[in-house]
């Protein structure tokens, strides 16, 4: 590989992280070439990353793809997760590990800070929905229990900001993550200075917010040592990783409905301006930031992360089933029979999911899931279902037809709940690519690093180098009547 087209896209997710390395000749070719294990460490009665494991996993990344392409690369970028943070002290210093966004720290923290800014000028000044892990709340949270680390922080930086920090140097915090924080003024295009005065969260400490596709320093040259290569630039991609995952969806034109699919799903649409009124608070959707001067236009729906923890739980009783076996034994159950809101913050904790599954269909008189393939198919049409909701508001506050959804990263692999999307919502469902994520990373290295002189460009080169499945609707009627019923337990 030649330094003029190989790219490093280091991912990091909340389950597992990867370095994967990218060629670009007429095609995109991907390799992974490393791949590690993440998740929440439990110390006491919290829960934070372990984030001096995962630089030292960015570090063994370095070194294979340093390998792999004779020390030489063109760009290297980050994307991680969005709201988490790192505080760094007068000298620079990380203060403590950064905690995990299911912390139960933030429990009633919405509730409080309302108590000071109402909830709507919140909103108003942000775009952002209410979620209780959001940056914002973490923040509150710590100055109500007056946590010194906050007390003597310096800087503010996400994870992602974090890690180009200790690749480079460099502190900034990059667009899309910022906007993940709620401490983000879209209209304005700056900090919500007014908004962290008013719940005593000291302004300072955020710093210069950069553009996805900026390139920001070269690595520092200890850095490039250990990794055994140059001192190869790093490019602050779009670093919420559903930034570079939409950079990634193969769609001409922008009339089109994306689902980023993992352990979040992510349902949106692209806009030129943030949509801040009324019925967008209401429906509690989002502004965040999008590469290349869009807003991500989307709900935040906990999406895999039921199917994950179940998968985990049954692991733990001795039934190690695949994704795909589940997803098999799911589709000979009995369909549209119980549904859970997948919004509801019971299933946002990890462990007994299973339980707390059975325990909402009960409360709601619904037929009670027992065995594995009724719980599957449970979870996998209740998504269904909620993707079919946002679609339906999506439409109205764009004033789009939206019919086509493109379903892109990790859970884009599930043909069943794909058909499942399709029928609940109407749309045509394309699925893929599956690595969206380090698909749009290493587009906007491109981009920032002059390969490519527009996103357009790069999505006419994903269409070229990836396969994509279609998936038509069927059985709309049976679909239109589970909604109603589905709708039901929304309230």
């Amino acid at each position: 590989m030649s330094r003029t087209n190989s790219f490093l896209a280091i991912d990091l997710g909340a389950e597992s992280g990867r370095a994967i390395l990218g060629r670009i000749d007429d095609r995109l070719t991907l390799d992974e070439i490393h791949r590690f294990p993440n998740g929440p460490v439990r110390v006491a009665n919290h829960i934070y990353w372990d984030v001096l494991r995962l630089w030292a996993e960015v570090q063994n990344g370095m070194r294979i793809a340093a390998e792999s392409a004779g020390g030489s690369l063109a760009g290297i970028g980050v994307d991680t997760w969005g709201v988490d943070f790192g505080l760094l002290d007068s000298s620079d210093r990380l203060i403590g590990n950064p905690y995990h966004y299911r912390d139960v720290r933030t429990n009633g923290m919405i509730e409080a800070a309302s108590q000071i800014v109402p909830l709507e000028e919140i909103y108003n000044q942000t775009g952002i929905q209410f979620m209780q892990l959001n940056t914002l709340f973490q923040l509150f949270a710590m100055r109500q229990e007056h946590d010194p680390a906050l007390q003597g922080a310096r800087t503010f930086l996400t994870i992602p900001d974090l890690l180009n920090f200790w690749l480079t140097g460099s502190k900034v915090n990059e667009f899309t993550d910022a906007t993940t924080t709620q401490c983000y003024n879209p209209r304005e295009k700056r900090w919500a200075a007014e908004l962290l005065a008013a719940l005593d969260i000291p302004g300072q400490i955020f710093g210069q917010i950069v553009q996805p596709g900026t390139v920001l320093e070269t690595l520092r040259p200890s850095v490039a040592e250990d990794a055994s290569c140059e001192r190869i630039p790093v490019i602050a991609v779009g670093s919420h990783d559903t930034a570079s995952a939409v950079a990634a969806v193969p769609a001409e034109g922008d009339d089109f409905i994306y689902i980023s699919s993992g352990t979040w799903s992510l349902i949106g649409i692209e806009s030129l301006e943030p949509i801040i009124n009324a019925d967008s608070l209401n429906y509690n959707l989002t502004n965040e930031g999008g590469v290349c001067d869009t807003i991500r236009f989307l709900k935040n729906i906990m999406g895999m992360w039921l199917l994950q923890e179940c998968r985990r739980q049954w692991a733990k009783a001795g039934k190690n089933y695949s994704y795909d076996e589940l997803t098999n034994l799911a589709a000979r159950a009995p369909a549209r029979e119980s549904f859970v809101y997948v919004g509801d913050d019971r299933f946002l904790a990890p462990g007994h999911m299973v339980e707390r599954i059975q325990g909402f269909c009960q409360e709601t008189s619904q037929p009670v899931p027992q065995s594995e393939a009724e719980i599957v198919r449970c979870i996998l049409e209740s998504l269904a279902l909620e993707y079919r909701w946002s679609t339906e508001k999506f439409r109205e506050l764009s004033g789009k037809a939206l019919p086509v959804i493109h379903i892109i990263g990790g859970g884009s692999r599930n043909r069943l709940l794909n058909q499942f999307t399709a029928d609940a919502t109407g749309c045509e469902v394309i699925a893929g690519p599956v690595e969206a994520t380090a698909i749009g990373n290493i587009l906007m290295q491109a981009i920032g690093l002059g390969h490519f002189s527009s996103l357009e460009e790069g999505r006419s080169l994903v269409r070229r180098s990836f396969e994509v499945t279609s998936f038509e609707p069927q059985t709309a009627q049976a679909w239109d009547e589970a909604y109603n019923r589905y709708l039901a337990l929304r309230k």
